[in-house]
């Protein structure tokens, strides 16, 4: 909600088609993750940790500029944006970064690297999130023509890794129907706060 209804706002008031720019934004969003994730699934059959920690730290950066479009957007004033809406969303990206940093520090462990240089060579594999935060921040505020579609961009990386990551983990609990239900309310609260 608070990355497609902006970039809606936005279309119409660029005099643009929003349902064309939104599906091809969350397309394209979805595209980059998928292929990222393609990367990473070869990678992780090769056993190269080399690979492993480029193939995740690609992958995380998109997911910084989705963060960074909603706080460019907050910035901008788009209607429909708040604080709240950007901070959630980052919150969101920020835990599921978690099993992808323990994806490269017990590899790097088992290879034989100390705890602490395992964990921080996979807590240094999304440094660039905050580099593409700053990108697509700036890319919000500096070109206005391509709000719609970064915002749809944003919400398509979103959605792609509430689907392939999050959804499935909280399933894979032996309380799944609970989980289902914390996801119907986080679902409700989220629209409640947009």
């Amino acid at each position: 909600f608070s990355l497609i209804n902006p970039s809606i706002d936005h279309a119409l008031a660029l005099n643009i088609k929003p349902w064309i720019i939104c599906s091809i934004g969350i397309l394209i969003g979805c595209l980059v993750l998928f292929g990222g994730d393609k990367i990473y699934e070869k990678t992780k059959n090769k056993k190269s940790i080399n690979n492993l920690i480029i193939c995740i730290t690609i992958h995380n950066f998109p997911e910084g500029m989705a963060i960074g479009v909603a706080f460019g957007g907050v910035a901008f004033g788009n209607s429909g944006a708040t604080v709240m809406s950007a901070i959630s969303l980052a919150i969101g990206i920020g835990i599921q970064n978690f099993p992808e940093g323990s994806a490269i520090s017990f590899p790097l462990y088992r290879e034989g690297y100390s705890k602490f240089k395992s964990f921080l060579i996979g807590s240094l594999s999304a440094i660039v999130e905050p580099i593409g935060a700053v990108i697509g921040a700036l890319l919000v505020l500096k070109m206005q023509l391509v709000l719609p579609f970064l915002l749809a961009f944003a919400a398509g990386a979103m959605l792609y890794v509430i689907v392939v990551e999050l959804i499935p983990e909280s399933m894979a609990n032996k309380k799944k129907e609970v989980m289902a239900l914390y996801l119907v309310f986080g679902f409700i609260i989220m629209m409640i706060l947009d």
